[in-house]
Order: structure tokens, then sequence, then C-alpha cells
């Protein structure tokens, strides 16, 4: 199972976004085994370690540097469904 943590800067809006379109690209990708959560970045340092991919944007991704096992991916645009598609494909090969 593939475990993702989408944050954002005080984890309500954009992070339940990212969230979803998650989920849409891992589905695309033909991911069927898959949790996504949401939360603040904040929040996202203490629960970085337990899952396999961190998504966040840019300039807020290098705060979670050394607080996960797994891949940090930072995104240009939120909103980018070709973007978060491309950057989970890499991670996942």
């Amino acid at each position: 199972m593939v475990k993702v943590l989408t944050a954002c800067g005080n984890g309500m809006g954009s992070s339940m976004v990212i969230k979803m379109k998650v989920e849409n690209a891992l589905r695309k990708l033909g991911q069927t085994d898959f949790t996504v959560n949401s939360c603040s970045v904040g929040e996202a340092k203490s629960l970085a370690s337990g899952y396999d991919i961190v998504i966040a944007s840019l300039h807020l991704i290098h705060e979670l540097d050394g607080r996960t096992n797994g891949q940090l991916i930072g995104l240009d645009n939120l909103m980018d469904d070709k973007e978060i598609t491309e950057k989970l494909s890499q991670v996942l090969e």
C-alpha cells in the first residue's frame, strides 16, 4: 500500500484539494492500494515519517527535509493535475 500525505500552510483548503488531485492521479497511474491524508505542514513534521510520499508546495516542502524515510514532492502549482501526475509517476517507478 502507498501512503501519501498532502500538506499546506494551515491544513485547510489547499491540502484537501491536493488530496483529491493526488487520489485521481494515483488512479490514473494504475494504483489501487493507497491512502491519502491531508494536514498542515506543522502537523506533517510529526506525521511525515509514517508516509511513503509527502506532497506540499515548493516553498513549504523544505520544512519537511529529514522528517521522512519516503519521498518528498514539492509542487510549483498545486492545481496542476499534469504536474502532480508526472511527479507521482517519477517517485512510483
